[in-house]
């Protein structure tokens, strides 16, 4: 029986619907949801890096908590010293409620937020940076990530990986064909991000599992994560919804995988 198991199926629906979907905070679904993490830790490696770099750019920021948590490890990584800060520091981010939930976390730590689309150019000058990331882009823009980074610089990302969590998109959209997502393997990113005059440091790939353990975490899942489900409703998707309620009732948590690979790239001394 899944964790919730003494409520009602519209009252787990009601309850998903309802919590806010902005920023990447996912304490809601503790007792709800689980995943296993990747074995690199992505944030705390992150840490280092900022304690040793003069100017970084954090892309697709989503809420900043992700860049906000490395910055306090960075304390830790350098001997309980206060958190260090680069001397320019900068984030993007496209969707309205985050720009103004980022900016509100990250702007005590000396980070100014820029509000730009995903597939906008960056609007930064050539070779600012020493040091670019992003955790999870919706697409990493290579040639753009390669014209902001010093010659020498790093990026250094943790990215989404080919059909993650398939097993609850097709549960909703049925068979999907492997070119759906097939821009996300990391061979494909390897060959865009040499194409672009990087070179690869590190490239580490993990298939994790995750358990789904009442249906209110789906529907806030699907909510907050819009591009598994393009334009998911309760409305729309109450037949699977109730299908999928059922069968975690009789059968326990629904099983799914994602996929994350950890990205290092250098722009050489000459780009070419």
């Amino acid at each position: 029986m899944t964790t919730h198991g003494t409520h009602t199926f519209e009252d787990l629906v009601a309850e998903g619907a309802a919590v806010p979907t902005d920023g990447w905070d996912f304490s809601w679904f503790e007792g709800r949801a689980t995943e296993a993490r990747p074995p690199w830790g992505y944030a705390r490696s992150l840490a280092v890096r900022l304690t040793q770099a003069t100017a970084s750019l954090d892309l697709q920021t989503g809420g900043g908590e992700v860049l906000a948590f490395a910055l306090g490890q960075g304390s830790t990584a350098a001997h309980a010293r206060p958190p260090r800060t680069p001397l320019l520091a900068a984030a993007t981010e496209g969707w309205p409620p985050n720009v103004a939930r980022a900016t509100a976390l990250l702007r005590p730590h000396g980070i100014v937020v820029v509000a730009t689309p995903e597939d906008a150019p960056l609007p930064f000058a050539d070779a600012t940076f020493d040091l670019v990331s992003s955790r999870h882009p919706v697409e990493p823009q290579w040639a753009e990530i390669a014209r902001v980074l010093q010659p020498g610089g790093t990026y250094f990302g943790q990215h989404v990986g080919p059909r993650s969590v398939f097993e609850l998109v097709e549960n909703f959209l049925g068979p999907q064909p492997p070119e759906q997502s097939s821009d996300r393997h990391p061979d494909r990113e390897r060959a865009a991000a040499e194409a672009a005059g990087l070179e690869i440091v590190d490239l580490r790939a993990e298939r994790l599992r995750i358990e789904f353990h009442d249906i209110a975490a789906v529907v806030h899942f699907l909510r907050k994560v819009v591009w598994m489900v393009p334009g998911f409703t309760v409305e729309q998707y109450e037949p699977q919804l109730r299908s999928l309620h059922e069968r975690m009732e009789s059968e326990g948590p629904f099983v799914a995988h994602s996929t994350r690979h950890l990205v290092e790239a250098r722009r050489p001394a000459k780009l070419s």
